[in-house]
């Protein structure tokens, strides 16, 4: 539960500095956020999830 709301947190920063510095246009924004929400819906969503997972783990393995 942390680690998706951790990306959601995250995800939505990136698209506010996208808008706020790069150009993004409101409605690149809203149509980015309606295509995550039906993603979520379909059957692929579980490997989504799992890879999102396994990126963390690998990320958090990292010894700097």
């Amino acid at each position: 539960m942390i680690l998706s709301i951790s990306g959601v947190v995250l995800l939505g920063i990136i698209a506010f500095l996208f808008f706020r510095k790069d150009g993004l246009k409101v409605s690149h924004l809203l149509v980015c956020s309606l295509f995550g929400f039906y993603l979520a819906g379909t059957g692929i969503a579980p490997s989504i999830k799992a890879g999102g997972a396994s990126l963390a783990s690998l990320l958090g393995g990292i010894k700097i």
